[in-house]
């Protein structure tokens, strides 16, 4: 439930904390009879906890086409992520990929893990998806396609200029932005975004995940994954893989700060799609990941420990964006704090820094400009704590103990 050191740093994290755990709890007991619905939302708690977690807010029809629409995106890009495979073998599956979604025989033996699993019985999925109402099927299907083309196109292309970096993103992620708008209008509960907007949301995302996850991608066996445009890193390094390396380390700063900064690009975007959203469970579906990214960023920013191991938010922090992010006053609120929490970390000195400050400033000019920033208690900027370090090892005992006993209670209610 989080260190108690952390706790003891952080006393506010300790509710959220809880509830995120029981929600968590009865997020995993709300699992559908049916064999291969029980298989999809298994598999989608699995694959992704939290997202297993927001997607429970969303109406049954809803929820139904999102976790598939998830699960045949988690399948396709396990394929495409499995570096054992060869790319002669690996082209044609993403290509054909969204044929086989119809295809109840269908699976392909890759991943590792619970992704192994996924596509070892991938007829869950395609039973489920068959199920689902020919306008979601349809949506699902168009993004399939065209997602598995764009992946394979890549499997052949380096990402060399930062159009390619966007396009890339576009392919595994943008598309998502736009399938999500699709299924939310066929839902009949929102208007249809524009297409930029809808591609801004992905790729905000997914350009936050490729920079935290540099180390884990360059280190990839049997072959690295490259995704950071060569147009950025060789401004600081001869090779990407050098930037890990503790003598490049104030070049690889450098180099990451440049990618935080590109990635910005996308924040007003991002605001501008969620204050049209109309319907608060898919306002927060959509808002919680947007507030967990920019709150990355502003973690991994000039830290160099994004070159070392794993950097994010803590667990604290991430329970009170889940449980506080409500409003569109709650998204503006949190964008603007963890705006001057990036602005904070700017070093003067380095090569962008003027353009990471503008991009900055326009995030928190769209904040200030929503006249809502006065509407919401900040809890990502720090305050003073109100408990005493005994009441908090108090509270942290009680409440383990209240969650001992709903754990071993879990399956008698």
């Amino acid at each position: 439930m989080g260190s108690l050191k952390a706790i003891l740093k952080n006393p506010d994290d300790l509710f959220p904390l809880l509830k995120l755990k029981i929600a968590v709890r009865n997020a995993e007991k709300q699992i559908p009879p049916e064999p291969h619905w029980g298989f999809c939302y298994s598999m989608l708690h699995k694959v992704s906890r939290s997202f297993g977690l927001v997607i429970q807010q969303l109406g049954t029809e809803l929820r139904d086409a999102v976790c598939i629409f998830y699960l045949v995106l988690r399948a396709l890009d396990t394929v495409e992520d499995d570096t054992s495979i060869d790319s002669d073998v690996k082209v044609p599956i993403l290509i054909a990929f969204h044929r086989h979604i119809y295809d109840n025989d269908w699976h392909f033996a890759c991943g590792t893990k619970e992704y192994k699993v996924l596509m070892d019985q991938f007829h869950h999925v395609s039973k489920a998806f068959l199920e689902l109402g020919k306008n979601y099927q349809d949506a699902i299907e168009d993004i399939t396609k065209r997602m598995g083309a764009g992946m394979a196109k890549f499997i052949c292309k380096e990402v060399e200029t930062i159009d390619d970096y966007d396009e890339y993103c576009h392919y595994v992620a943008g598309l998502v932005g736009l399938g999500l708008s699709k299924l939310f209008h066929a839902s009949g509960k929102e208007d249809l975004a524009t297409d930029e907007l809808s591609n801004s949301m992905g790729l905000f995302l997914q350009k936050t995940n490729i920079i935290r996850d540099y180390l884990e991608d360059i280190n990839e066996i049997p072959k690295s994954r490259m995704f950071w445009p060569r147009q950025i890193w060789s401004k600081y390094v001869n090779k990407l893989e050098d930037l890990k390396y503790e003598e490049n380390s104030v070049k690889a700063v450098q180099c990451l700060n440049d990618m935080v900064t590109n990635a910005l690009l996308h924040a007003e975007d991002c605001l501008q799609y969620m204050s049209a959203l109309r319907d608060p469970p898919i306002f927060r579906f959509c808002a919680i990941p947007q507030v967990m990214a920019i709150g990355t960023l502003a973690m991994c920013y000039n830290n160099i420990e994004v070159f070392r191991g794993v950097v994010k938010m803590r667990r604290g922090l991430t329970a009170k964006v889940i449980d506080r992010t409500k409003t569109i006053a709650d998204v503006y609120g949190a964008f603007f704090d963890f705006a001057s929490m990036l602005e904070s970390k700017v070093d003067k000195n380095d090569p962008n820094a003027t353009k990471t400050l503008s991009r900055l400033e326009a995030v928190q000019k769209t904040c200030r400009e929503s006249g809502l920033l006065t509407k919401r208690k900040s809890y990502v900027l720090g305050s003073e704590s109100r408990y005493s370090s005994t009441m908090i090892i108090l509270l942290v005992i009680l409440f383990s103990i209240i969650f001992a006993y709903l754990s071993a209670n879990r399956y008698n209610y």
